[in-house]
């Protein structure tokens, strides 16, 4: 029996020990983890998959970039494969778990300093390890005109983590990946990338202009194996003079086409102008509340039910959670046209003088929106109970009969494996992130096997309907890139060939390799 509780694929037991010894030799060997023990904490997965198919051969934490590209010479030499992570709390996605066995995880959480904040241009220059938490605190104390952007998970998340897996925030920066402004890329041979201006030797201009010369490669490092990201420039949003969150509260089930169809002209027009929220009832009460306290029967709970509740609980079927920015009298005018678009439309708009101070649930909306920390929404994991969450999350146009479409699809299949429709939809431009939480008990074998053939039959549902998942889980990688066919499959793949010949770089990332 190994004294590994995985192995490199082709890489025998004799041959790991060397590389082991050599990683010590590096980073130290308080961070070279390979035992059963120090490695539980990188086995704890939420999605319906057997951590087996998932299980690390070991995890190294570098301290810099030096390390980085020294570890990947190990790695080349004895073809061992490595899996990077940033905090690795990519919760419903897999979180640090690699998406192939007996990878091992490159675990970059030391390499954590915040290099420069800049007040007047609004940028940040960070390294892999920083938490948005570090960030925000960074910025407090020394009382900058500055608000973050952060995703649900904000305070154990990272900027560079979110941003390259393409993750969405709720402020007028919450599209991350557009606001992002320059990496620097280790490669698989050691060679160190930055894109854009970085490449300039003594550029001033890294984290002000995206483009530099000729084509642009930060792209093609997100969601992606073909580098290694350690640095990434930020754009951070100037403390606008006022705030004002509300929420609108739509009655019926297919009122959301009229809520997405009031919203969507104002955000195009950025009258609205952040990344906003829409969330149905089930999706509220599943934040605050217990599913056995509410509807202790079996089954999806009735949409009939659903409105009960959502009526008893003073939520609506639909509540859409936005935000106005900018001056007193920029948002005095606007709140105008917003107020009378969305009371046209039938919905009850709620400012927090309305609510009042204490709603958990308006309260920590108001505060993501402003760019704070609260972990907040993580009180839906205890929805069912049992540690089981996978999230699906096709895109959707910005149009209500869209939206109805999307609905109706979820549900068919959720009802047929007994899952709530436990959903919410993320506000774009034009488009809209759908998310479902599907929630389930990990413990009990038979509730695996449903989530895992409920999201497998929704991709070929969604698909067969030309939607697709802008994110997915290590389990589901390889059908999703499927999904986008074969041409971009072969791109990809040469790209793969190209920068990365060995395959050592999270092979089966995106369903690419492996």
């Amino acid at each position: 029996m190994s004294k590994y509780i995985a192995l490199p694929r082709g890489v025998d037991e004799a041959a790991f020990d060397r590389a082991i010894a050599e990683f010590k030799a590096i980073v130290g060997a308080p961070h070279v983890l390979h035992t059963a023990e120090d490695l539980a904490p990188f086995l704890k997965i939420m999605i319906p998959a057997q951590i087996e198919a998932h299980a690390p051969s070991a995890a190294i934490a570098p301290a810099n970039v030096d390390e980085v590209q020294r570890i990947l010479a190990v790695c080349n030499r004895y073809k061992t494969p490595v899996w990077p992570i940033s905090t690795g709390k990519n919760f419903g996605y897999g979180s640090a778990a690699p998406a192939t066995r007996g990878q091992i995880i490159l675990d970059l959480k030391r390499m954590n300093r915040i290099i420069e904040v800049d007040p007047d241009l609004c940028t940040a220059l960070v390294e892999s390890g920083v938490t948005y938490q570090q960030l925000y605190d960074y910025i407090k104390e020394r009382k900058l005109p500055l608000w973050i952007d952060p995703p649900i998970p904000g305070p154990v998340a990272g900027p560079l983590g979110n941003t390259v897996e393409r993750g969405v925030g709720y402020t007028p920066y919450g599209e991350h990946f557009l606001f992002s402004c320059g990496m620097e890329v280790v490669l698989a041979d050691g060679q160190v990338l930055r894109t854009g201006m970085g490449a300039m030797p003594n550029s001033n201009t890294w984290q002000v202009f995206k483009w530099g010369y000729g084509p642009t490669l930060d792209g093609i490092f997100t969601q992606s194996n073909f580098g290694i990201v350690t640095k990434l420039g930020l754009w951070l949003m100037p403390a606008p003079p006022a705030y004002k969150p509300f929420v609108v509260r739509y009655p019926e089930h297919a009122d959301i086409a009229k809520a997405i169809d009031t919203v969507r002209p104002l955000r195009i027009a950025q009258i609205i102008p952040n990344a906003g929220t829409v969330s149905n009832a089930l999706w509220e009460l599943a934040v605050i509340n217990r599913r056995a306290d509410l509807y202790p029967k079996a089954g999806p709970i009735p949409d009939a039910t659903v409105l009960d509740l959502a009526r008893k609980h003073g939520v609506g079927a639909w509540n859409v959670y936005t935000a106005l920015y900018g001056t007193e009298e920029s948002i005095a005018a606007n709140w105008k046209i917003v107020t009378a678009a969305f009371k046209a439309s039938g919905g009850t708009v709620l400012t927090q003088e309305d609510i009042g101070p204490n709603d958990p649930l308006f309260n920590y909306r108001r505060d993501v929106m402003r760019g704070e920390l609260t972990m907040q929404e993580f009180g839906l994991y205890n929805w069912r109970g049992g540690g089981g969450s996978m999230w699906f999350s096709p895109v959707s146009q910005a149009r209500g009969s869209e939206t109805l479409k999307q609905m109706g699809l979820a549900k068919r299949v959720l009802d047929k494996y007994a899952i709530d429709y436990v959903g919410l939809f993320v506000i774009g431009w034009r488009d809209m992130h759908h998310i479902i939480d599907i929630l389930y008990d990990r413990s009990q074998p038979e509730e695996m096997t449903k989530a895992h053939r409920c999201y497998d039959e929704l991709l070929d549902d969604f698909a067969r309907e030309g939607y697709g998942v802008y994110r997915t889980n290590i389990d589901f990688m390889s059908k999703v890139a499927n999904l986008y066919g074969p041409v971009k499959a072969k791109v990809n793949r040469r790209i793969k060939q190209a920068l990365d010949p060995n395959g050592i770089l999270a092979p089966g990332k995106s369903g690419i390799g492996g």
